[in-house]
């Protein structure tokens, strides 16, 4: 699988950035498009990204950085989207190469607002995409660790187990451990949802709540996850894996967790403008407990959490007396 060694991340984020930061270990050319010009200039002159975890050093001289989407698709076989799943619609309207014969994984925690989709299932549907080119990059991991080079641990989500395990080769490394799944709809549904369930811890913090109720919030979450998910792709998985119960903790606990501090900024009374206004940063979890809430209308899970998130955000309910009555449906 030579196609391996011609790899390119899509986005110019923190997660981009982190994963490029692993491939650079094990690649000696990785393909990375980035809209900001502004942002490649100052990574050949500087060798760290002036936007996203500029701690992180780059080194230039592996990189071919381009702001032209179609440049980059069209040199390279493998491509790895990081990319905030509200911005991907727009992005790949840009293209004008075909992606048809292109391996994809998707590094990205969230549903494309647009189909109602996740990204996975976006491609298949809407570029023709069969699933064993489809795949997922997903934690527990913050890229703002990858940066400090603190042992991390990712799972590669594939129905082709020899494509997964090709690029887990090429992520690995030093610092990065990895393993392999063939769950590649539950993995990337559990990545939209911790997010949504981070958001709910950060509410509860912002509104108060401590520790004691903090764990049976997230312990009611894990089963509600299984739940969810279960309805939407039924098949044998241990939901206490990694991939969704170690990620959702990692999201729900962390100082790094953006959707963790945007739910404690609506706890303590911010409007969801002005939080993200402050936050200068995209909250996944805020687009995704939209489409996550409307996808389980169809379905008919129980998700006291999930409703509960979007009665705040969405319907424009009171933090405060919506999670009064959350505490009486959790045990």
């Amino acid at each position: 699988m030579s196609e391996f060694n011609r790899i390119a991340v899509i986005g110019g984020g923190s997660w981009a950035t982190a994963i490029v930061k692993m491939l650079s270990e094990n690649l000696d050319e990785i393909g990375w498009y980035m809209r900001s010009v502004y942002a490649i200039e100052h990574i050949k002159r500087n060798k760290h990204n002036p936007n996203y975890l500029s701690s992180a050093e780059l080194h230039p001289e592996q990189l071919d950085l381009s702001s032209d989407i179609n440049e980059i698709v069209a040199k390279y076989d493998v491509l790895i989207f990081a990319i905030p799943s509200a911005f991907l619609n727009g992005e790949l309207e840009k293209l004008t190469t075909p992606l048809k014969h292109k391996i994809i994984f998707s590094a990205i925690k969230g549903i494309v607002p647009e189909t109602g989709l996740i990204v996975g299932e976006h491609f298949n549907e809407h570029y023709n995409i069969p699933f064993e080119n489809i795949g997922v990059v997903t934690g527990p991991c913050h890229a703002e660790e990858v940066a400090m080079e603190r042992l991390s641990y990712l799972t590669i989500a594939c129905q082709d187990q020899e494509k997964a395990k090709k690029l887990s080769l090429k992520i690995k490394g030093r610092y990065i451990k990895t393993k392999i799944s063939d769950d590649i709809i539950g993995t990337e549904y559990a990545a939209m949802l911790k997010n949504i369930y981070a958001i709910s811890a950060g509410i509860a913090h912002g509104l108060g709540y401590g520790d004691n109720f903090q764990s049976v919030l997230m312990s009611n979450a894990i089963r509600e996850m299984k739940r969810y998910i279960k309805k939407v792709h039924k098949m044998k998985r241990n939901i206490n894996n990694s991939a969704y119960l170690g990620d959702l903790l990692v999201t729900g606990y962390s100082v790094f967790s953006r959707n963790r501090m945007f739910g404690n900024m609506i706890g303590k009374g911010y409007t969801v403008k002005s939080a993200m206004l402050e936050m200068n940063m995209v909250a996944e979890g805020y687009y995704a407990s939209k489409s996550a809430y409307k996808i389980n209308k169809e379905n008919g899970a129980r998700t006291p959490i999930i409703d509960a998130v979007y009665d705040v955000l969405y319907g424009k309910k009171e933090a405060k007396e919506v999670f009064e009555k959350l505490t009486n449906k959790l045990d």
